[in-house]
């Protein structure tokens, strides 16, 4: 199998003509002069690997994901201890400068070789049309060296179009599993609309979730640094972080598909439960499709529940709000297919569904929605969410005794307490004391 490889950087002009004189299957079919050129050539077809005698700190992980998505693996020369283990957590085989021939020709066939093999293992998000090309964790890519994974719990709160109460729940939900005694991580996904900062009175200037991004994309995110960046929110029961979400709606660029998976796996080392907040919309950017490059605004949304353990659907309990959620229901299966989905109705008052409201939703589910069943109920209790909002705090402080409060502290906290195996929310070692 021919292998032609395209390099960038004029240090390594001997490396080239050693590869030349090999004649095995890797060939030098190009030098650039830059990255830019070099991205070019990968982009027309001319090569299946590229490698980087210099420049390698221009090198980020959606470059990375961008190059894998047309088949292209990418082998950096460093002699920089750091700067290699940057690289490796981004996707990037990486080799010492003084390399033979023979051992960087053997590196450029295997990556290759594991780029073209891992197929449906590597590319589980990426296979359906709703996501990114190319998208992987950091353990997928080739060259990398797997980091341990973190054990921490990662729970995504989605609901469809309208205001189903999508950031109440997700916002309280945190709080109660602080109050838990849990380390908590509360995450602000959605594109659209933002709201996690609002809600709990937070100054919303930074765009904590993009700063992670940011680091996370050029390979620069430990857990140190997102613990920095995470902003502490102090309750009455305990305490919990929070990545506030992007301050504009058009800012949605930033939550590149690459950056933000290593961003939720870096979550999963630092919290026992990460809380994401997501957007509503599942659509696959259909009018972008002939563009495998272009990023995808849903892609935030899509890729939280495609590695969420829990998907909490939240819908609201009314004429309006209950269709849109089978519909939405419906749309999510098709995009993801392997969320584990609870079903949640919030807003349940007599006044929109009629005398024992409870009853009529679960006969009128059984009868008209989903196979998937309705899992809780939270009371509409309007006075209280407003208190709750007006101060910029959680229901646990502001209306403890409220049903709604007690509602959705038994939607996540009663099952720890009646199982302690259970898949979710099960009791882990604190990995982080300074959250």
């Amino acid at each position: 199998m021919s292998i032609p490889v395209v390099t960038v950087g004029s240090s390594r002009d001997d490396l080239v003509g050693g590869l030349e004189r090999l004649h095995g299957p890797v060939s030098v079919v190009r030098r650039c002069s830059e990255l830019a050129e070099l991205f070019a050539a990968c982009q027309s077809g001319l090569a299946r690997a590229a490698v980087v005698a210099e420049g390698s700190e221009e090198l980020t992980a959606s470059l990375v994901d961008r190059l894998s998505a047309v088949g292209v693996a990418v082998l950096a020369l460093t002699d920089s201890p750091a700067e290699m283990a940057r690289l490796q957590g981004i996707g990037v085989a990486a080799e010492l400068r003084a390399v033979d021939a023979e051992t960087l020709a053997a590196r450029i066939s295997g990556a290759v070789a594991q780029l073209s093999g891992a197929g449906p293992h590597s590319r589980r998000a990426a296979d359906g049309p709703f996501a990114d090309p190319g998208m992987r964790t950091s353990s997928d890519r080739p060259g990398s060296t797997p980091a341990p994974a973190g054990t921490g719990q990662l729970i995504a709160v989605w609901g469809p179009a309208g205001s189903p109460g999508r950031t109440l729940v997700a916002a309280n939900i945190a709080g109660e599993l602080a109050a838990e005694g849990k380390t908590v991580l509360l995450v602000d996904a959605d594109s659209y609309g933002a709201s996690v900062a609002a809600m709990l009175g937070l100054l919303d200037e930074a765009a904590a979730l993009a700063q992670a991004c940011r680091l996370a994309d050029q390979g620069r995110l430990d857990a140190d640094a997102l613990l920095r960046i995470a902003t502490p929110v102090a309750c009455r029961a305990g305490t919990f972080r929070v990545l506030t979400g992007i301050t504009r709606a058009e800012r949605w660029t930033e939550l590149r598909t690459a950056a933000l998976s290593l961003v939720l796996e870096r979550a999963r080392e630092v919290a026992e439960v990460t809380v994401v907040d997501t957007g509503f919309c599942l659509e696959a950017d259909e009018e972008l499709g002939f563009d495998t490059m272009a990023p995808r605004r849903n892609a935030a949304t899509l890729r939280t529940l495609e590695m969420a353990d829990a998907v909490f659907a939240v819908g609201a309990a009314d004429s309006i709000g209950v269709p849109r959620l089978v519909r939405g229901l419906a749309e999510l299966k098709t995009a993801v297919p392997q969320a584990s989905v609870r079903v949640v109705m919030n807003k349940v008052r007599a006044s929109a569904v009629g005398r024992s409201p409870e009853r009529q939703l679960r006969e009128a589910w059984h009868r008209y929605g989903p196979a998937t069943a309705l899992s809780a109920f939270l009371p509409a209790d309007p006075a209280a969410a407003d208190a709750a909002l007006l101060s910029g705090s959680l229901l646990l402080e502001t209306a403890p005794e409220s049903a709604l409060r007690k509602a959705i502290a038994n939607l996540v906290c009663a099952p720890v307490q009646q199982n302690r195996k259970s898949a979710v929310f099960s009791s882990t070692a604190k990995l982080r004391a300074k959250v």
